[in-house]
């Protein structure tokens, strides 16, 4: 059987903490707590549990907080969960039966991340797999019978164990608090946290966060970075110039957008845009072909819920046209698109939007 070290950072987890702990009871061998600066009764909890406590000075940087953490760990495997997750019963059993088969070549066991939709985290799926178990100390081995070589990449193991994420609220304000200071210190954002910054925007921002962020993108649009990147930027100075009421900077960057690949967040941003004119058929197509023709790449949402209540709203109001004006079949076809909308989008007449 392998031996695990839990290791977690923390702050002011005095809400949750215990409730984490409890749940991992009797599968850790060690547990290691990092606290970054509390100043409620989270040490305390943690007290419970562990007399392995650290304090560690924040620095303003997760990774370092993490690495410090891991160097503190001496068994075999270190487990790495935050505050805020929850392992049921039936998980519980599946990580204790794989803790006493997991073969020694394996260097990093994923595990389901869930719930993640519900509390507007800064991710897009419900489930999804996470590196969560990790091998302290890799041995490295030659392989190839000819042309030798060390294996360096790790050897991943997918599990069936699911960790429920259950957190008090969101870290929007945290964490774009967090990429301006980078941005202040003139700090690179790399293209992982260049798309963490775009999604967060989109899955959480409010407006001032968008417009404290413009700046940082208008940049961005004119470095030399990844066509994702380019079109990261140009989503976020979308919503900015709408927010602002800058009709030609809008549509500058939806244009450019829609000419190069349209997304799903573009396309719900001219949708709103053609609401507030109150041109619905207009809106519609917009609205139809973010669920219909193209993907969201940084908000699942507006891919989905959000163009479908979009639509909804357009179809309510062009069939209340419609039969204002005697049009009774075209206004049915509208009524029935609506009740449609949580399955297939079906074809309204000559006035069906129409694909890109």
């Amino acid at each position: 059987m392998i031996s695990i070290s839990l290791c977690m950072i923390v702050k002011n987890e005095e809400r949750v903490l215990e409730r984490c702990l409890e749940s991992l009871k009797g599968l850790m061998d060690e547990i290691i707590i990092v606290d970054t600066g509390s100043t409620d009764k989270t040490k305390k909890i943690a007290e419970k549990y562990t007399n392995k406590i650290y304090d560690f000075k924040w620095i303003d940087d997760f990774s370092a907080a993490r690495n410090f953490s891991f160097s503190k760990a001496t068994k075999e495997y270190i487990y790495v969960a935050d505050a805020d997750e929850v392992l049921d019963h039936d998980n519980y059993e599946k990580f204790k039966k794989l803790k006493q088969v997991l073969l020694p070549e394996i260097d990093i066991v994923q595990m389901y991340y869930c719930n993640q939709l519900e509390f507007n985290t800064t991710y897009n799926y419900d489930k999804e797999y996470r590196p969560k178990l990790y091998k302290r100390l890799r041995q490295f081995i030659w392989k190839n019978p000819i042309h030798e070589c060390v294996q360096i990449e790790p050897i991943i193991y997918d599990s069936e164990i699911a960790i429920m994420h259950k957190p008090e609220n969101n870290h929007g304000t945290r964490d774009f608090a967090a990429f301006q200071r980078m941005i202040a210190r003139g700090e690179t954002l790399s293209a992982h946290l260049h798309n963490m910054y775009a999604r967060e925007l989109f899955i959480a921002g409010e407006a001032k966060d968008f417009l404290e962020a413009e700046t940082f993108f208008k940049k961005s649009i004119t470095e030399q970075r990844s066509t994702d990147e380019w079109k990261e930027a140009n989503a976020v100075l979308v919503h900015c110039a709408k927010l602002k009421g800058d009709k030609f900077t809008f549509f500058k960057h939806a244009m450019k957008d829609i000419v190069e690949n349209p997304c799903s967040e573009v396309c719900c941003e001219l949708g709103a845009f053609y609401v507030e004119q109150e041109d619905f058929e207009e809106a519609s197509n917009w609205y139809y072909n973010a669920i219909q023709n193209v993907k969201a790449i940084l908000n699942i949402r507006y891919q989905e819920e959000i163009p479908k209540e979009g639509l909804r709203f357009c179809y309510e109001k062009l069939e209340e046209c419609a039969e204002k004006s005697g049009q009774k079949q075209l206004a049915m076809e509208y009524n029935k698109a609506r009740k449609d909308l949580d399955g297939i989008v079906t074809d309204v007449g000559v006035n069906m939007p129409h694909e890109l």
